[in-house]
């Protein structure tokens, strides 16, 4: 399996960019939010963005279960997708790719 440069290249780019926006903002994200969701333009992509996070929890959800983790063990991932969205599934898909163990092929006695 081919390690997730693309993805960590990007989760930094995003979550650096994230954070520098937070720390400029002159309001709260739950002021921001708010604000995005009080016009129905905006709101269109807000929601949109939301369906794409749940769908990602999804995967997250049928992946982790296929390689038999735990609920528990994506609760970080969730909560972290349920606040800046790509961030969750970006994080989800580095630690499994550059943790992931590779398989034996044959057995050894």
């Amino acid at each position: 399996m081919k390690k997730p440069y693309i993805a960590l290249v990007t989760l930094l780019l995003f979550s650096v960019y994230t954070a520098s926006t937070l720390f400029l903002a002159e309001q709260s994200l739950l002021a921001f939010g708010l604000g995005l969701m009080s016009r129905p333009d905006t709101a269109q992509v807000v929601i949109d963005l939301y369906l794409l996070a749940c769908m990602a929890c999804v995967w997250m959800y049928r992946d982790a279960r296929s390689k038999g983790r735990s609920l528990t063990s994506l609760l970080p991932y969730f909560l972290i997708t349920a606040i800046f969205v790509s961030v969750g599934p970006l994080l989800y898909i580095v630690v499994n790719g550059f943790g992931h163990q590779p398989s034996l092929t044959g057995t050894h006695d």
